[in-house]
């Protein structure tokens, strides 16, 4: 044997013997992290995340469906945006954006005084009750819109419901036009009872941020809950109409000890850089929020021990449009927040969009301490060939012809000769 080939042979020993004396990850995961050389996405799966998957993770829940009755569809009728479901002496209680308007909506351009421009202007605040959260009785107008010149005027929508000492709150964005750079502030209505009266409060309780900023044109989807004996409001804010530049959608927070105000905003906002609507709730000791939708952390839920700080706990699938969630310790502020195993949301059965009327819908979750339901555990859903090729989901005629233009110069042959 030459002396290269001798080399060759006791490097080889050696590759062997240090690939024996490695240790491979073993089939069934530990619940510790092991002593073993680690991938990266080992290493998050024990630093970041739970080995045991979704399974393990009490801010992780797959959401199921059901159709409500008691909210009858009739043509140019939307509800949506539903608040907060609150249980009263054994009935439940909801809020949310109506609109019945002469026509279905016509685009900001063209919207009129009757005509709406969008499925939430030309709104007011409606009110239903039910027994057991699956039928629902339609009580009516709770909260108009005030009469002009006064803010909202055109239309309210997007209640949240607050209770407080006794006394309810429901805060909503306040318009007096539509389309274009349209500022948008929170107003807020109080009643002693939830059947109302509700009264107008006289000023905007939140306003958008100073000019230039990240909400300075609208303040949108108020959401109260009571964290350390304080009165938080997450909202939406929004800094330009959608158009050439991109706009991402951030939530923030402002904070009060009384709820008609006066609240500051947290010297952190945006507090969240996601998340088409709101949807927070106490946690522990801490408050979680649902973010959907849009932005780069859409489609997770979230938890932070101060409510500015938020952490990303988990990744979830198809979760709820606008979520009210019945949720019993959201107004307690005692640092035992137990989550939620239900609530209310809104669809749009046309595929989406501003021009669509919505419906509500109930969802059914286990995002709740008190409660251990493992088939919202699963994180494998499977969903028909309905599902796929629904308007919105499906390729558009126009889209696929595009393609097909753009694949003859895009495409290339995948054998290649070398």
């Amino acid at each position: 044997m030459n002396r290269m080939n001798y080399v060759c042979s006791v490097l080889a020993m050696l590759a062997i013997t240090a690939c024996a004396a490695v240790k491979p990850f073993p089939g069934v995961v530990p619940m510790e992290k092991p002593d073993l050389p680690l991938s990266a996405a080992m290493e998050r799966l024990y630093d970041e995340w739970n080995p045991h998957e979704d399974r393990g993770n009490e801010l992780y829940s797959n959401f199921k469906y059901t159709p409500l009755k008691g909210f009858p569809r009739t043509a140019n009728v939307s509800r949506r945006d539903p608040t907060k479901v609150i249980l009263v002496d054994g009935v439940y209680h909801v809020w949310y954006t109506y609109r019945h308007s002469e026509c279905p909506p016509v685009g900001l351009k063209k919207a009129t005084d009757t005509k709406p421009g969008t499925d939430w202007d030309l709104a007011d605040i409606w009110h239903a009750t039910s027994k057991d959260g699956f039928t629902w009785k339609e009580e009516g107008l709770a909260v108009p819109r005030p009469p002009k010149p006064e803010q909202g005027h055109r239309s309210i929508c997007t209640p949240g419901i607050l209770v407080w000492e006794n006394r309810y709150y429901l805060y909503f964005q306040a318009y007096n036009k539509v389309g274009g750079q349209v500022y948008c502030p929170v107003r807020v209505a109080s009643a002693d009872s939830p059947n109302g009266p509700w009264k107008h409060h006289p000023e905007p309780v939140v306003g958008p941020s100073p000019e230039g900023t990240w909400g300075n044109i609208k303040i949108n989807d108020p959401c109260p809950v009571v964290h350390n004996g304080r009165i938080l409001i997450y909202y939406k804010g929004a800094p330009i109409e959608r158009g050439d530049e991109y706009v991402l959608r951030m939530q923030g927070v402002s904070f009060s000890d009384n709820p008609l105000g006066p609240f500051v905003a947290s010297k952190l906002n945006p507090v969240i850089n996601s998340g088409h609507e709101t949807c927070m709730f106490p946690w522990k000791d801490g408050v979680a929020a649902l973010v959907a939708l849009d932005g780069p952390e859409k489609n997770t839920i979230q938890w932070s021990p101060d409510g500015e700080n938020f952490k990303v706990m988990s990744m979830i699938q198809v979760p709820p449009v606008a979520p009210g969630p019945f949720c019993p310790t959201a107004f307690a502020g005692d640092g035992n927040g137990r989550g939620f195993t239900w609530g209310l949301c809104h669809i749009n059965p046309d595929g989406g969009g501003a021009a669509n009327e919505s419906i509500l819908a109930r969802f059914d979750c286990d995002l709740s301490l008190d409660v251990d339901r493992q088939i919202f555990k699963k994180n494998n859903l499977r969903f028909n060939p309905d599902t796929y090729f629904q308007k919105g989901v499906a390729l558009p005629e126009y889209l696929k012809k595009e393609i097909l233009r753009e694949q003859k110069t895009l495409d290339r042959n995948s054998v290649f000769k070398k």
